[in-house]
């Protein structure tokens, strides 16, 4: 087993390998100036003084200076705490780079990391299906993942991982078990949070990555139970950000994370790592045909977990903002039959519900039959309103609406939309109501 202390963590602003060959060069070029003129204590004192870091390192400068400079960089990082990139440094006896983040990784966040399975009572399943069965008796069904959100024993998870459970059983990475309630449950961002009496369990709870910070490309690792097998690490990078995965009814989650990380059945519920080991997303869906990783997995963003998550815990429930429309992106090659300029970017508003926040307000939506050569493309009605920013925030695309409602907005609120129509740009003020219940 490798040695943990080999993984310490640096900043991207040192190099070990280049300070210690400096340390070298600096001790031999002290003492031969020393032997020289024969006062070795002194400027050996005065040499193991000079190592601050290379930054505030000059040939010239003397003691106060940098005392001074020292001191001007301790004010400025008691001042402003940037977020600064921290990378795993590679140990010495060689291991790759790759290898020192993973590993790092798996050593922060197993641990809380959970198992969670599924119990149904005899009177829940179908007795043809089992004969014989005791209504009282309880039977595993299904599994998935989780992870610890806080120390008073609060555990976030997908919303059907859990669904229609009679009985769920935690088992954390050490062994221990515990039965769990439902605190609350969302289908529409499929979250779910469950809670676990925190006395006698060692409950470590996960940090929490920025969802601004993603990128395609990105390094990212999943832990979770995959078919059954605990404490399971698997990596991969972002794949694509900003994807729409289906939800309840006709909804969708938006600003979702696709990845090429291997997720299969039991991952559901289980944190997506950046390389601090920062939840970005929960694993929640994959594209396969055979139920198994394809190299397509989808990830629930962690803007909307915490969003979703401290309502869950406080009111048993989330309340979406919704808004009453439906559409489409603009797309250039429809611009003749919308009469709209091609340059121009946006969401089409195709259809606005009647009695709806959209509809109260005056957003149009489309009224006149369209015969196009592109129907997977271009809208079968013409004369909705395009929709080109929110709030100020200029929209590319019809999921561009979705998520900054999920992100920023809530019901109540009221938004401003900028819209065209009829070759005007109007700003529409919609107050937003709460997406309705089945």
């Amino acid at each position: 087993m490798t040695d943990p202390e080999h993984y310490k963590l640096q900043t991207p602003t040192r190099d070990p390998r280049r300070s210690t060959s400096l340390r070298f060069r600096l001790v031999a070029a002290g003492a031969a100036f020393v032997l020289i003129v024969g006062a070795l204590t002194v400027y050996a004192a005065g040499l193991f003084v000079a190592q601050p870091a290379r930054a505030v390192r000059t040939a010239a400068a003397g003691s106060a200076d940098r005392n001074q400079t020292i001191a001007i960089r301790a004010q400025a990082v008691a001042t402003a705490t940037p977020r600064v990139q921290v990378v795993i440094q590679p140990p010495a006896d060689g291991v790759d780079y790759e290898t020192a983040v993973l590993t790092n990784i798996y050593e922060q966040v197993n641990d809380s990391v959970v198992n969670i399975s599924i119990y149904l009572l005899g009177s829940s399943l179908h007795e043809e299906l089992i004969p014989g069965l005791d209504p009282d008796d309880l039977f595993p069904t299904s599994g998935g993942s989780g992870f610890v959100w806080d120390a008073e024993g609060h555990i976030v998870t997908n919303n059907h991982v859990i669904e229609g459970a009679d009985r769920i059983i935690v088992r954390f990475s050490d062994g221990t078990m515990s039965v769990a309630e439902v605190v609350g449950s969302d289908a529409d961002s499929d979250l779910a949070v469950l809670k676990v009496e925190p006395t006698g369990y060692s409950l470590l709870p996960v940090l929490r990555g920025n969802l601004d910070d993603v990128r395609v490309g990105q390094r990212v690792a999943a832990i979770g139970n995959p078919f059954g097998f605990e404490g399971t690490l698997t990596s991969g990078i972002v794949s694509a950000i900003g994807r729409s995965i289906p939800s309840r009814a006709s909804f969708s989650i938006p600003a979702s994370i696709q990845t090429d990380a291997p997720i299969n059945p039991g991952n559901s519920g289980g944190p997506l790592l950046n390389e601090r080991g920062e939840v970005i997303g929960v694993n929640a869906q994959i594209r396969s045909e055979e139920r198994a990783n394809s190299g397509v997995g989808f990830a629930i963003p962690i803007s909307i977990v915490e969003r979703v998550v401290p309502a869950l815990i406080a009111n048993g429930a989330y309340e979406h903002p919704y808004i009453g429309i439906s559409g489409s992106t603009f797309n250039p090659i429809c611009a003749d039959l919308l009469g709209f300029d091609p340059t121009l970017r946006g969401a089409i508003v195709e259809d606005v519900i009647r009695g709806t926040p959209a509809a109260r307000a005056g957003l149009v939506g489309g009224s006149q039959e369209l015969t196009s050569d592109y129907p997977d493309v271009c809208p079968q009605q013409s004369g909705g309103d395009l929709i080109v920013a929110v709030n100020d925030v200029p929209v590319g695309s019809f999921d561009d609406v979705l998520s900054f409602l999920q992100r920023f907005a809530s019901p109540g609120d009221t938004v401003d939309f900028t819209v065209l129509r009829a070759g005007e740009s109007l700003t529409v003020a919609v107050t937003l109501g709460a997406r309705p219940r089945q």
